[in-house]
């Protein structure tokens, strides 16, 4: 008897749970794709520059200012770490656990 009282209210903590679960995973998903998308997005900015300068941008603020890439800085952090003008710029996306 007690059981098939409890039985909805269980059920119904499931459900909840279960869609909880199906968002944080959804949110971690479109943080990761985000992170993706925003690299490629610099790098492919630092090719077009060293395709039309000979040389790939000394710092991630040209990118920015020239090529129209807006970084979340609340849910990315970007490391833009430049060897030389005409060596491609190491590029890293770390998506910030906020």
């Amino acid at each position: 008897m007690l059981f098939s009282a409890a039985a909805p209210i269980l059920l119904t903590m499931a459900v909840i749970l279960a869609v909880a679960f199906g968002m944080r995973q959804a949110d971690e998903s479109s943080r990761a794709e985000g992170a993706r998308f925003l690299e490629e997005s610099i790098l492919r900015a630092a090719v077009h520059c060293y395709a039309t300068s000979g040389q790939y941008p000394e710092t991630l603020s040209y990118i920015i200012q020239n090529y129209g890439i807006y970084i979340d800085r609340t849910r990315y952090a970007v490391h833009y770490t430049i060897i030389a003008s005409n060596i491609l710029p190491d590029i890293t996306v770390v998506t910030l656990n906020r």
